[in-house]
């Protein structure tokens, strides 16, 4: 069973046999062993709690995802609790603790034989300055073959340099007996024995840390930048505070030594994320913009909250319904979304998606943008894998106003993602109308191409089937282009779409809407 956190429970089941049978079986099949058992008021709790013959005590540990911080043994307990309602059982979590089981971060080093180093032969006299050189360059030789890894044994230990280079002249239990000229190397880089690093759950917290600062600070400098006045001192001073607390955090990274280096290392990153935040060439300005940078923090923040959701998740599960639930509805909702765009743009024009004949690749295209809109509605879930690995009260199992929180708060962000459809739509259409208004060449909306044309009647105008009103040939028209057999033009004085069977006319391309159709109807062949 995988699991983030181990809490030790002290449980209360109060009922008869059958009850304590059950409890065991339910912490049996969540995968929480039971460390010991006993009557109330005997052993442990002799003294501690009054005896009762109707509640027996369990230790049990409790294995749960999520992270570790000040509320991860009131997690353990919402998780008894919940239990308990599931079962129906009267059972309590009279004490937490948790578990603390954090490796310390061991450095590794590799074996290897000293034979080839220079033999250390007193010598009565002292050397000369041509003799000490030559000795000195044997000894780089000797070190240089030995960092390369000529000499390795193959042999691995791990822990502080004495520890190791005995472990590597122990005798192991059913091995070979190692050679007594070997000596050890560190397995990355060289050997700095005055650091003493934290153990790895706290390392990995201060790291966390420290890039959070950094990026908080970086967009502080962002806005700064885009400010004027007093607000420009303000915002400058906020990165600056922000600078200095990653800074505090980056110099205890380690709990001994190496404080300069990682001041060195922070100031390093510090000034790289505000070079590309604020010099990086985006758009017609230079650097990021706060919205943009929100909008990457967001992006971030639901792959990070979807991750922490459905991590918890076993392969089996994903293979037996989830990865074939979400092929089917991903798959399903692109081909019934291809034209969901254009039929919106169709609709707002008194078309239809047939009316307007785009190309697959930009169904696809149209199919992707929709998909991007609904992605926030992804938001709302990532926030809340979020929250129930920090282990929030909201979103505890016992609290029964989350889950209808949720509900209300998903229902609102995927109706904010519907409008955001349609207002791309809306938007697009409004350009279009704009530019039939002042005579200018239209906007495209994925594959659309709406452009002056000129259109030129081949039957007389008895003959012409036209529908939403009637053409004028002297004067050019904007076009959505042929779409089986029908010719669709938008008629900017009546505000509507006007459409004729292909074979009735000619489309001339014209430069603009300007311009004046120099044919007519008297250029038609007249009926005997």
């Amino acid at each position: 069973m995988r699991y983030d956190q181990r809490v030790l429970v002290l449980v209360e089941v109060r009922g008869e046999q059958r009850d304590w049978d059950e409890a065991e079986r339910l912490f049996g099949q969540q995968g929480w062993p039971v460390v010991t058992a006993f009557a109330r008021g005997e052993g442990p709790s002799r003294g501690v709690l009054r005896g009762a013959a109707s509640a027996r005590l369990y230790s049990v540990e409790v294995r749960f995802f999520g992270a570790r911080n000040r509320r991860t043994e009131r997690a353990a307990a919402w998780r008894v609790e919940r239990l308990a309602r599931a079962a129906g059982l009267e059972m309590y979590a009279r004490r937490c603790e948790l578990v603390d089981r954090d490796r310390e971060q061991l450095t590794g080093w590799r074996a290897h034989t000293v034979a080839h180093r220079p033999p250390r032969v007193p010598h009565p006299r002292p050397l000369t300055s041509v003799a000490r050189l030559r000795r000195a360059a044997v000894v780089s030789r000797a070190r240089f073959w030995e960092r390369s890894g000529r000499h390795d044994t193959g042999m691995v230990v791990t822990g502080t340099a004495s520890e190791a280079r005995r472990l590597s002249r122990m005798d192991l239990p059913g091995g070979s007996a190692p050679a007594a000229a070997i000596d050890v190397r560190p397995v990355y880089g060289r050997e700095r024995r005055h650091i003493v690093q934290r153990r790895e759950e706290d390392s990995r917290r201060r790291v966390y840390r420290v890039v959070a600062w950094l990026l908080v600070m970086t967009f502080c400098a962002v806005v700064a930048r885009q400010q004027s006045g007093v607000r420009v001192w303000v915002w400058a001073g906020a990165a600056t505070l922000c600078f200095v607390g990653g800074a505090r955090l980056a110099y205890g990274i380690f709990v001994a030594g190496g404080r300069v280096a990682s001041l060195l290392m922070f100031g390093a990153v510090a000034g790289y994320f505000l070079v590309v935040s604020i010099g990086a060439d985006v758009g017609d300005d230079r650097g990021w913009t706060p919205v943009q940078m929100l909008s990457i923090s967001a992006i971030a923040a639901t792959a990070g909250g979807i991750w922490l959701l459905v991590r918890q998740w076993t392969w089996g599960e994903w293979l037996a319904w989830a990865a074939p639930l979400v092929f089917t509805a991903v798959v399903s909702f692109v081909v019934a979304s291809g034209s969901v765009l254009h039929a919106l743009y169709a609709d707002s024009l008194g078309l239809t998606p047939d009316d307007l004949d785009v190309p697959g690749i930009w169904q696809a295209a149209s199919a992707a943008k929709l998909l991007s809109l609904l992605g926030y509605a992804l938001f709302v879930p990532a926030l809340w894998g979020i929250a129930k690995h920090g282990h929030a009260p909201l979103v505890s199992p016992v609290e029964r106003l989350g889950v209808p929180l949720y509900v209300l708060t998903q229902v609102t962000v995927v109706l904010v993602c519907m409008w955001g459809a349609l207002d791309s739509a809306r938007g697009a259409v409004d350009d279009f109308r704009t530019a039939a208004v002042r005579k200018t060449a239209p906007p495209s909306y994925f594959g659309v191409e709406p452009e002056w044309t000129c259109v030129e009647p081949t039957v007389p105008a008895a003959k012409l089937g036209s529908r939403g009103g009637v053409l004028k040939p002297e004067r050019p028209y904007l076009s959505f282009g042929e779409a089986g057999g029908t010719v669709s033009l938008w008629n900017e004085p009546a505000g509507t779409a006007l459409q004729m069977p292909a074979e009735q006319v000619r489309l001339v391309p014209a430069a603009d809407g300007r311009v004046r159709c120099t044919f007519s109807y008297e250029r038609v062949p007249k009926d005997d």
